[in-house]
């Protein structure tokens, strides 16, 4: 039975002599013609190989996987599509844990090391989406409010309800396109505003083209009108909106859950300038060092150390933070930043970088792109050329016309302070100037006669940031000073200084010389500017300010100046003299 077995081997197919079909062995076979046979076998499964190759090329398919080790695999057939799975679940490789079905199949099925897709999603805090809610709804009120005026004041017989709906609904889809809903421009910096008029332009654009094309239609008013009005209204509603969150802020609510990642002495900067900045809204809950048992610096400004760089994802999770801020690392930061970045995938968990650079507006800041990495440009500081030019015109003649206007008042001041106490109305201080040139300050009088005098004998008793002198309650200060210095008009004569080019609207603190004698490198830039009768440190705190946080200020202006900043500090300012904050 054995022989003849083995005496047909066309029983098996030809293919494989000397064994049948389902792999049991057969009686011995002639070696000279099994090794004939093998290298026949061998020589149409190659000639098979290339043909398939050929069609996989002209078809641009991976020929690698339509061939398996011991068979070729028919080119019109589909590569299985390997199972997602989870981070860290186990790689399947060739050959190995595969159905039935798919036996002989070369294909690796090897899932990515950080899948997005399988990531669990972290919620969107419940917060941030109430308040899109409401901006939504605001805008589409003002919408409404707008054409609901013009219904009022004219017969428009298209206005109705549903027009009203609808022109409400399409305002609402403008902002959203041109991005006026994106979460990281909300509450801080202009984007918002800017992105708020880049919706109003963009919808008297449609709506002009609109009537060019359809004259008789009667969109006049809307284009002329109602759109302008709904864009300055829309603004200023997302100005309240804004004020309301920052509010909150201050207040420990409305703000992003925040782990700070990096070495300690670059985080301990950085929480405090997060903190000293509430409203931006980043709040710290936690952080992760390269060594977290001598992490001494952050447990003092009451920060919790979670865990090491490798921890970084567990206590994201762990702590249900909202963002990760990443400060300086190690020297392999780009890499672990890359990590990182493909950790957090698909996690709705924000990564933020911090790129080591201070007191840097926004506006100076440039991404240029390469192949491989991004580059930030830092433009210069602008000191000379024609905003510079407008700046001083601008100094000029709104000193000039709030001089004339004030008038009466200034003379009702000079008159009570000369009446209050024995001696002259004005007070003449030597300050220091830009690039170092003294000039005469002018103030009101708010100290009696001689009250520098008596300066050192009051040294104990000062309430100022150690460099500079201040009391609360100052004996020397006047009955008429102490009301002038509540609401800063004592310094309303500083606009003559500014009528002879000494002094700036806006700018530093004009400073004493024995302050400049004290000046490091970074505060020696003050003197590149004029100086101000306001600025920063004006409504930011006055003399509630440290002597560091002075000093960042004026810097950041002088780095970082610009006319609608200008304009924005007066108006701060006008606000601050009302309350009299940080006024002694």
């Amino acid at each position: 039975m054995a022989t003849s077995k083995s005496a047909s081997p066309a029983a098996d197919g030809g293919d494989r002599p000397g064994r049948r079909f389902d792999d049991r062995p057969v009686g011995p076979m002639d070696p000279s013609a099994l090794a004939v046979s093998a290298r026949a076998t061998k020589q149409r499964e190659l000639d098979r190989a290339a043909e398939v190759a050929a069609q996989a090329a002209i078809s641009g398919i991976d020929s690698d996987a339509l061939l398996a080790h011991s068979s070729v695999r028919p080119i019109r057939q589909q590569r299985p599509v390997p199972s997602r799975r989870s981070l860290g679940g186990p790689r399947l490789v060739a050959g190995q844990n595969r159905r039935a079905t798919d036996r002989g199949l070369a294909y690796v099925a090897v899932g990515p090391a950080y899948d997005p897709y399988s990531a669990r999603r972290r919620r969107t805090p419940e917060w941030l989406v109430n308040y899109t809610a409401s901006l939504v709804v605001g805008d589409a009120a003002v919408a409404g409010l707008v054409l609901l005026g013009m219904a009022s004041v004219g017969d428009r017989q298209w206005l109705s309800t549903a027009s009203g709906v609808l022109v409400a609904t399409a305002w609402v889809a403008a902002l959203a396109l041109a991005g006026a809903y994106g979460e990281r421009r909300l509450g801080t910096g202009a984007s918002e505003y800017h992105r708020v008029l880049l919706g109003g332009m963009a919808g008297t654009a449609a709506l002009g083209m609109l009537l060019a094309a359809n004259p008789d239609v009667s969109l006049g008013d809307l284009v002329l009108v109602a759109m302008p009005a709904v864009t300055v209204l829309s603004i200023l509603g997302r100005n309240l909106q804004r004020r309301r969150l920052h509010r909150a802020r201050r207040q420990g609510h409305m703000a992003k859950r925040v782990v700070v990642v990096g070495r300690e002495v670059a985080l301990v900067d950085l929480v405090t300038r997060l903190r000293r900045d509430a409203a931006a809204g980043w709040q710290v809950i936690g952080a992760c060092v390269p060594d977290p048992a001598s992490a001494g610096g952050l447990g003092r400004e009451g920060v919790h150390v979670l865990g090491g760089l490798d921890h970084v994802e567990t206590v994201l999770g762990n702590v249900r933070a909202d963002a990760v801020i990443v400060a300086s690392t190690s020297e392999t930061a780009a890499a672990y930043l890359r990590e990182l970045a493909w950790k957090l995938e698909g996690t709705n968990i924000d990564l933020l970088v911090v790129p080591g650079l201070i007191e840097v507006a926004p506006d100076r800041l440039h991404v240029r792109p390469t192949v491989s990495v991004p580059l930030i440009q830092i433009d210069e500081p602008d000191f000379w050329g024609m905003r510079r030019v407008v700046k001083s015109a601008i100094d000029r003649t709104v000193a000039l016309l709030v001089l004339m206007l004030l008038a009466p008042l200034l003379v009702v001041i000079a008159v009570a302070v000369k009446v209050d106490s024995r001696g002259p109305v004005f007070y003449r201080q030597r300050r220091v100037g830009k690039r170092g040139r003294e000039f005469g300050l002018l103030k009101f009088r708010s100290m009696v006669v001689g009250a520098d005098a008596v300066l050192t004998a009051l040294e104990q008793a000062d309430d100022g940031n150690g460099v500079l002198f201040k009391m609360r309650v100052d004996p020397r200060v006047t009955g008429v000073g102490r009301v002038l210095r509540r609401f800063s008009l004592d310094e309303l004569p500083q606009l003559l200084n500014v009528l002879r080019g000494e002094m700036s609207l806006v700018g530093p603190r004009p400073a004493l010389a024995t302050e400049v004698a004290q000046y490091g490198d970074d505060m020696q830039r003050r003197l590149l500017v004029k100086p101000g009768v306001t600025g920063l440190w004006q409504v930011s705190g006055r003399s509630d300010l440290s002597w560091d946080e002075s000093v960042e200020l004026d810097v950041r202006y002088v780095e970082n100046w610009s006319l609608g900043r200008d304009f924005s500090i007066l108006w701060r300012t006008a606000r601050a003299v009302m309350h009299g904050s940080g006024a002694y």
